[in-house]
């Protein structure tokens, strides 16, 4: 290719549901690739199979790329200078061009009925034979041909792949490939409704529209050789190619979306951030270099290179997501955390509580906003406890202990009038001064009993000053009965 060409990628999704995950990683490789070289990202809908479209999915597709940023300098909403950007649109151009590949000798018309075609592979299998065309209306007599179509006859237009010899494509990840003619099919190109097959539309679009670049999924590796000979065919300059590896559950599984771990839309109803899934998905299948892996938008468009994507499958591992999502939200600004976090702490607070007093604790501990919900329940109502709660090994307690600590730090708190953080904190700290023990000695006694529970997230004070003073005492009072039988 050119190397002064200005770079054309394209987004080209079908619209047959939600965002996958990798569809979504694809559309923002292409994105990254003609931003970071001041190209154009274009989006196309593949719409040709009418069978599998999903209503409101091209909605779907438009406002996920929006709210990820992934704008589109061309499309079906926007318009541009290849339109228009729907295949269903471009139906006449798809059949004109078959036309002239079977007149180039590329292709052929296919009368072949079902029910051959049925039977043909019920042979193909019984045999183990991997199933593919015969060929039998390859070399029809010119006029056989327009004897059958000037009588109507249904027909197929196919490929006509070279019967010997090989093809060899480079792509960018794997390098060159070479593969044997005869493993090839003489594929359909335009179907008896003179619709396009995706595989056709994809190449005649991809040249009309000057692309020149092609990222998708590694599953079209194994078409490339026949996207390659259709390109040859026409006399056509071949793009370049970028297949980029699976994203994988584990080692063996594919992502679900039964397991809501599929979609972009169920990484938001878990509870991640935009900015965050759009990160961590960069990262599957593709390394910067170095030792950053929390990037802004821009900051993927500067480092970005197709170098960086690996031929190994992707794991998804939602611990590193997590992590990257908890250095988003711990990143935000108090106001910011609070907008996004209340829905979630309504879901687990039905008392009328300062909510931002529950931002402040939750932020700095927070991974993920769906975990808010369970870190809060204990504010509602405290749950039953045992005394074996208070035994910390690390701030060496035991229920004896515990139970002396607060009946202290009951008489110390009920002096204060103005229940407020700060004169909980100055209270509890003068006690522990004047008492010579370690801040634990009292501080985790009082945070179980006020939350009942061995993990929370904010300590004893902040808790206390949450609930306020009277559900405060009287829960410090439950566990000094608890710690009394």
């Amino acid at each position: 290719m050119d190397e002064t060409k200005k770079i054309r990628t394209r987004f080209a999704p079908s619209p047959t549901g939600y965002m996958h995950v990798g569809n979504l990683r694809t559309a923002l490789y292409a994105f990254l690739l003609a931003k970071s070289k001041g190209g154009t990202f274009i989006l196309r809908i593949e719409d040709t199979d009418q069978e599998r479209y999903v209503e409101g999915a091209v909605d779907i597709i438009y406002n996920t790329l929006r709210d990820t940023g992934l704008l589109w300098d061309e499309g079906p909403d926007i318009g541009g200078p290849v339109g228009p950007y729907i295949q269903s649109q471009r139906r006449d151009i798809y059949y004109k061009y078959a036309r002239e590949l079977v007149e180039k000798g590329g292709a052929y018309y296919c009368f072949c009925d079902k029910e051959r075609l049925d039977e043909q592979r019920k042979i193909h299998e019984a045999s183990g034979v991997p199933h593919k065309y015969d060929g039998h209306c390859r070399d029809l007599p010119k006029e056989e041909v327009e004897r059958l179509l000037s009588i109507g006859t249904p027909y197929v237009i196919r490929q006509k792949i070279p019967l010997e010899g090989t093809t060899t494509f480079h792509d960018e990840v794997f390098g060159d490939i070479t593969v044997e003619n005869t493993t090839l099919d003489d594929n359909i190109l335009v179907k008896t409704d003179s619709m396009p097959t995706y595989n056709f539309a994809n190449v005649v679009d991809d040249y009309l529209m000057k692309i020149t670049h092609v990222i998708r999924g590694i599953e079209y590796l194994s078409s490339a050789p026949k996207y390659n000979l259709l390109y040859q065919a026409f006399g056509w300059e071949i793009p370049v190619y970028i297949h980029c590896p699976h994203i994988m559950k584990d080692a063996t599984q594919k992502l679900s979306k039964r397991n809501g771990d599929a979609s972009y839309e169920d990484l938001l109803k878990k509870g991640y951030l935009k900015e965050a899934v759009l990160n961590y998905i960069a990262l599957l299948g593709w390394s910067p270099g170095g030792e950053q892996e929390v990037f802004t938008l821009e900051g993927l468009i500067n480092s970005f290179s197709v170098d960086g994507i690996s031929k190994s499958s992707a794991i998804f591992d939602p611990n590193k997501l997590n992590w990257i999502n908890g250095e988003y939200l711990r990143a935000l600004s108090p106001e910011a955390f609070h907008e996004k976090a209340l829905e979630w702490i309504r879901k687990g607070v039905k008392k009328e509580v300062d909510t931002r007093l529950i931002t402040e604790m939750i932020q700095p501990r927070c991974e993920k906003l769906s975990d808010i919900p369970d870190q809060l329940d204990f504010i509602d109502v405290l749950p039953e406890y045992s005394a074996e709660l208070y035994i910390s090994k690390k701030m060496k307690t035991t229920p004896e202990s515990s139970l002396e600590s607060l009946k202290v730090a009951l008489a110390a708190l009920e002096t204060i009038v103005d229940w407020k953080k700060e004169i909980i904190h100055s209270t509890l700290f003068d006690m522990i001064a004047k008492m010579g023990v370690k801040n634990g000695a009292i501080l985790w006694p009082v945070r179980v009993a006020v939350s009942g529970k061995q993990f929370t997230p904010g300590g004893g004070i902040e808790i206390c000053a949450l609930l306020g003073r009277e559900e405060s005492l009287k829960r410090i009072e439950k566990g000094i009965d608890v710690l009394s039988v």
